[in-house]
């Protein structure tokens, strides 16, 4: 027997636009700097892993609105400079990053947690409770 599957006409335009207009710039030599996540969910929360290498955890911002998630970072490039010697070729790379996307759910961000340790950020965002439906008395 067949296997039916619903096709949908824009399902790859998500990922040919995906990141189209937050793409940081690339700078000659300086490799693009994306923030790389893993998402989970389980029926309480999500928990988001971010790889942020080289961040100051001072320099990570997170923002909730609803359902809402942004993170954006700021890597500073740290200068080293020895006497007689001559750099040849430096690949560590600084600049601003973000990326921002949608869950499901809206998140409780009174509840919501980061931590951020050895270059990896995780959020834990608990999941609202959804409002019950009131019933009205009619008088």
């Amino acid at each position: 027997m067949a296997d039916i599957t619903r096709y949908d006409p824009f399902g790859d335009l998500d990922d040919l636009f995906r990141g189209f207009f937050v793409r940081p710039m690339a700078v000659e030599g300086k490799p693009h700097l994306q923030i790389k996540m893993d998402v989970s969910e389980t029926e309480k929360a999500y928990v988001i892993k971010a790889e942020l290498p080289g961040v100051n955890k001072e320099d990570i911002n997170i923002t909730i609105d609803g359902n809402q998630v942004a993170v954006s970072a700021e890597v500073k490039e740290e200068k080293e400079a020895r006497e007689g010697e001559k750099l040849l070729r430096q690949e560590r790379y600084f600049g601003k990053v973000y990326r921002a996307f949608s869950l499901a759910q809206d998140v409780d961000e009174g509840t919501a947690t980061a931590r951020y340790n050895n270059g990896v950020l995780e959020l834990t965002l608990p999941k609202k409770q959804a409002a019950s439906a009131k019933k009205l008395r009619v008088d």
